[in-house]
């Protein structure tokens, strides 16, 4: 730290790392064949491996080493092919063996990184020291009688992976935005839900403060689970707070290890913050090292499908469409397959693009459905923007009559329905012209405030005309017969 006696607020910069533990979605657990599925009665998914009874060995899960290959993969990792199980001691009641199998020398992924893009369009470049297995610990429960903690171990044995960044993080921006990518990451490999609200996502945000041009880093203080991108927000601007004020005022900071308070916004110390020494790892004899062949990394390599930010920038190009439009497809896994398979049989790729972030996320928040459950197929939605497209019919009444007619059963023929319910266009010029001709009549104040400028009531004629032609018509062919007339 400097040595100058009087140091200005704005002269720190934050330091920040995070460690970021995913619950991988295994139907079992990690050592055990007991199930690893969220929600069920307490101590019901249990064994004697759970427990850790006496002579009960661990054996290990294979799909938790593919999925944790496939996360290195994403975020630019070696893989180490011969990787090992250590064993880390600490005590806890819900911990049943006394110690956590875990990964310390030889984790399976190490030096890596991901990029992330900054509210200023700035890409900045976090690096990620490792990536290890482990298990996760058992849940203790205080406030389920008022003399006694009980101790729920469905979740001990539960397959982890802990993503450690290294320290490269210099806001609380910075910091969501990682933790976002990460989310998206595992969802989009099926690595795990990543619902933070479960426990499938957690977060320890290490933070440390020092004055901007020192190369040294100041003391850190970690910050334990973090159970939403906010709160990571809030708790690391806290605690560079914090951290300014105590050496503002001539006080030093003390390594801890700090609990969040989501209620008030505070952070406040748990206990003084172990070593590596504190816990005493060593090699687990019970567990042989894991050998990852070179043909079945090469397959994992083969299998990893294309990556969101990849799929993003393919879409803009194309598609034609804005970057924002591309993510939200290229994030959601579900809306991505179902325009996959809409779109060899759609005309205009950028309208099928259109309609599924716009008008049919609008339907589907609507019915509270998410787009695996809905019950019009991509192959039908691709015959409604066709039609829409070809002028064949509204897009209105394909929205508010063609689309609800299909919910009612599967594989209905789109244009046979368009034509039972008497959806299609007529092009009746003669007819629209006698419709333009009567609302222009009916709303004379309007057209005034047209011809002086307003030219805001034109949406106002040409939603008039197409309720008198209900919905059988093209509205752009509508608004140019309105315009011609005011003419």
């Amino acid at each position: 730290m400097s040595t100058k006696t009087a140091v200005s607020p704005s002269e720190f910069e934050l330091v920040s790392g995070l460690e970021i533990h995913v619950q991988l979605n295994t139907k079992s657990k990690i050592f055990s064949s007991d199930s690893a599925s969220f929600g069920a009665k307490p101590n019901a998914h249990i064994s004697p491996v759970s427990l850790a009874l006496p002579g009960a060995l661990p054996k290990l899960n294979k799909e938790v080493v593919a999925k944790a290959v496939r996360m290195g993969l994403a975020l630019n990792c070696s893989i180490n092919q011969i990787n090992y199980f250590d064993r880390k001691n600490y005590f806890y009641a819900d911990l049943p063996k006394g110690y956590q199998i875990t990964q310390d020398n030889k984790p399976i992924c190490q030096n890596g990184f991901i990029n992330v893009t900054l509210s200023t369009g700035e890409e900045k470049r976090i690096g990620i020291n490792r990536i290890h297995l482990e298990e996760d610990a058992g849940k203790s429960l205080h406030d389920q009688h008022e003399r006694y903690s009980f101790v729920d171990l469905n979740r001990a044995g539960v397959p982890l992976i802990e993503i450690v960044t290294e320290p490269d993080i210099r806001s609380a921006e910075e910091a969501s935005l990682l933790l976002t990518e990460i989310r998206k990451l595992v969802r989009h490999l099926d690595v795990s839900d990543g619902n933070m609200e479960e426990g499938s996502l957690r977060c320890d945000a290490n933070i440390s403060i020092r004055e901007f041009g020192v190369q040294l880093f100041g003391t850190r203080c970690e910050v334990k689970n973090l159970n939403s991108i906010r709160n990571v927000r809030r708790a690391i601007d806290f605690e560079f707070g914090r951290q300014r004020e105590v050496i503002l005022s001539g006080g030093q900071i003390i390594q801890s290890t700090l609990n969040f308070d989501a209620e008030r916004g505070t952070t406040s110390p748990m206990r003084t913050k172990e070593e590596a020494n504190d816990y005493r790892y060593f090699p687990d004899p019970d567990l042989a090292p894991v050998h990852i062949s070179d043909e079945w990394l090469a397959q994992l390599k083969f299998d990893m499908p294309a990556l969101p930010q990849e799929i993003t920038r393919k879409l803009v190009l194309e598609c034609g469409v804005s970057v924002s439009e591309a993510a939200i497809l290229a994030e959601d896994h579900d809306l991505l397959k179902y325009f996959n398979n809409a779109l060899p049989h759609v005309n205009n790729k950028r309208n099928l693009v259109n309609w599924l972030t716009g008008a049919i996320r609008a339907v589907l928040t609507d019915l509270d459905l998410g787009i695996a459950d809905f019950m019009v197929s991509p192959e039908q939605l691709a015959d409604v923007i066709n039609l829409v497209d070809d002028k064949k019919i509204s897009q209105q009444n394909a929205l508010q009559q063609l689309l609800p007619a299909l919910y009612q059963s599967a594989g209905q023929d789109v244009l046979l329905v368009a034509t039972n319910l008497n959806l299609l266009i007529e092009e009746n010029t003669d007819e629209l012209e006698a419709f333009v001709a009567s609302v222009l009549s009916k709303y004379q104040p309007q057209v005034e405030s047209y011809k002086k400028g307003k030219k805001g009531v034109l949406g106002l004629f040409v939603g008039e005309v197409m309720k008198m032609a209900k919905g059988k018509a093209d509205a752009q062919k509508i608004n140019q017969l309105v315009q011609d007339k005011l003419k």
